[in-house]
């Protein structure tokens, strides 16, 4: 039996970056997000940080209202965001760990340790009508805590093993690989729908899509940076052609 298909989430984050750097209103991370649905994104998926050092809540908004996919809503558990993503009404919140000395998402949020506290988050986003996506590491503990809090969805952080691939250290990325392969059997089994990303590009992607278990990629600064030499169209269609060369292999 084929493993169904395989959906894409193209994160716009870092054409706000760039926006940012002048302070002005180019280029417009709701006009990419548009142009990739036109290419074949499936979603998009946008972090609102608390610095809001690249999406802000106008982008959320704006996201909401113009695209006709699915937006998916990065952020972290605070009752800052809590407030803003009821208001705004996307299809799927993903909660993620959040540091302001950060560079980029370090990690995987750690559930087992914050139970108390986003068991309550999470049945408030569910109330109000939204698909809730846990950030976590491909760990026995956090996907058997992700099941225990009732969020449908978890994203399996592929940092380490994207990390190790491009270092070239082979037997690290080996490791970091096998750890993938057994959380998603692991969700999978545990009755919950599993996503990935973080530093997928092209090769990553094309390997990882031959996961069965797995139901979306969401992938956004390699896009971004691809798309300064291609155009964000024609890195979509390469994306999704990566994937559908992996997914194959399922």
């Amino acid at each position: 039996m084929p493993a169904s298909p395989l959906r894409l989430g193209v994160n716009v984050d870092h054409v706000a970056t760039l926006r940012n750097a002048r302070s002005g209103a180019r280029p417009d991370p709701v006009r990419a997000a548009l142009l990739a649905i036109e290419a074949g994104a499936d979603g998009i998926t946008a972090h609102l940080r608390e610095d809001r050092r690249h999406i802000r809540d106008a982008d959320m908004a704006r996201l909401k209202a113009e695209i006709s996919k699915p937006l998916n809503f990065e952020m972290a558990a605070t009752e800052d965001m809590l407030r803003i993503s009821l208001a705004t009404r996307p299809h799927a919140v993903c909660l993620v760990p959040e540091r302001r000395e950060e560079l980029t998402t370090e990690g995987g949020l750690d559930v087992v340790g914050q139970h108390n506290a986003l068991a309550p988050f999470i049945a408030k986003l569910t109330d109000g009508g939204i698909r809730v996506s846990l950030f976590i590491a491909a760990d026995v503990r956090q996907i058997e805590m992700a099941a225990k809090l009732r969020a449908p969805v978890v994203e399996l952080h592929t940092g380490a093993w994207c990390d190790a691939v491009v270092d070239g250290h082979a037997e690290k990325a080996e490791a970091e690989w096998q750890r993938i392969v057994t959380g998603a059997r692991l969700a999978k089994a545990a009755g919950l729908e599993v996503h990935a990303g973080h530093g997928l590009d092209y090769a990553t992607a094309e390997t990882i899509s031959a996961l069965p278990e797995l139901a979306e990629l969401n992938i956004g600064y390699f896009m971004i940076g691809e798309a300064i030499f291609v155009g964000l169209a024609e890195t979509v269609k390469a994306m999704r052609a990566a994937m559908n060369r992996g997914r194959s292999r399922a």
